[in-house]
């Protein structure tokens, strides 16, 4: 497996765990005392504010390890070079990547166009998000095993 393809399947796994452990926390500590608090927006804003900068901290941190371990395993470092190849998969699966979240935003609001309550149009949000994250880093794996 190539470094490009490892590095995805990285990103991919600890982008998934570290959004379903912030969701659990966040649910137990939050949702279960007060399951009204659901419908609050300053709820969302601040479990989503709180979100990025865990998730940026969790992702270095779970590269570094990666990147740390494979050099211990393969005794190799890890390939920072991108030609054009590289920068044709990153365009395509961005290109992905937008629409699936585009497509989540138009959901989230036309469920409030159907008078749906506000937090089904946050989850859409989020959930659009990591969808069309884990869609981008999968597309991304299968661009490289295909040698496009």
């Amino acid at each position: 497996m190539y470094s490009k393809e490892k590095q995805t399947l990285v990103t991919l796994i600890s982008s998934t765990l570290v959004m379903i452990i912030y969701a659990i926390y966040v649910y137990n500590r939050q949702v279960v005392p007060d399951p009204e608090i659901i419908n609050s927006l300053q709820f969302w804003g601040k479990s989503f504010m709180l979100f990025i900068p865990i998730a940026i901290v969790a992702m270095i941190i779970v590269h570094i390890i990666f990147t740390i371990i494979n050099k211990i395993v393969t005794n190799e470092d890890l390939d920072e070079v991108q030609d054009e190849r590289d920068k044709l998969i990153e365009l395509k699966t961005i290109r992905i990547s937008h629409w699936l979240f585009t497509a989540g935003c138009l959901l989230a609001m036309g469920s409030q166009a159907l008078g749906m309550q506000t937090w089904v149009m946050m989850a859409t949000f989020i959930i659009s998000g990591l969808v069309s994250s884990l869609v981008s880093e999968i597309a991304k794996f299968l661009m490289y095993r295909r040698g496009f």
